[in-house]
């Protein structure tokens, strides 16, 4: 299986996120790409696509993002797979905290892909989010590195074991420890 990280960011936080992702799953990613670089060929090239997003202003999708997803109107991704994670402020955002996953999922729903890697809203406060679903689940992993940075590690790490399970690769996945001092050699 050949999977694709993309990732839009403009403080760093959602890049530092998608290498986390590519280093932890490293055996099956084969491209890890800032969307502002990114092909259409290249979300068509792989067997699934691990999407990172920020939300900015209020309730907005990172500028990256919004200039590429009119890009992938139109495009059939059917027989692909899509997990989503997202950054936000849960505090000082608290009425639209991830609501950019809500924005990616809203193109993506019309490519035909098959979302998998929602995760559970406990745990999590906030008061609103574009990001639930109609069971109240989120789209994706939900990070807050501006208010529960500690959080990330583990939250990633277990959201990822999750995805691979769902992508019927099994748990072969480099622990966040192995891939702390891997990144900083």
């Amino acid at each position: 299986m050949k999977i694709g990280v993309f990732y839009g960011s403009t403080t760093g936080a959602t890049e530092r996120a998608a290498n986390q992702v590519a280093l932890t799953m490293r055996q099956h990613v084969t491209i890890v790409r800032d969307v502002t670089d990114a092909t259409v060929e290249e979300f068509l090239s792989v067997d699934a696509l691990i999407c990172g997003a920020s939300t900015w202003d209020i309730g907005e999708l990172q500028e990256d993002w919004a200039a590429c997803l009119p890009l992938l109107e139109g495009v059939d991704l059917s027989g692909k797979t899509l997990a989503m994670f997202g950054m936000g402020d849960a505090l000082t955002y608290s009425w639209n905290y991830l609501d950019c996953l809500g924005e990616l999922w809203e193109t993506f729903s019309q490519t035909g892909v098959r979302l998998i890697g929602r995760w559970p809203a406990d745990g999590y406060e906030f008061d609103e989010s574009r990001a639930l679903d109609d069971d109240g689940v989120l789209l994706g992993l939900g990070l807050d590195d501006d208010n529960h940075p500690e959080l990330t590690p583990e939250r990633l790490y277990a959201w990822l074991a999750q995805v691979s399970d769902e992508l019927g690769l099994g748990r072969k996945l480099v622990p966040p420890a192995d891939n702390q001092t891997r990144a900083a050699s």
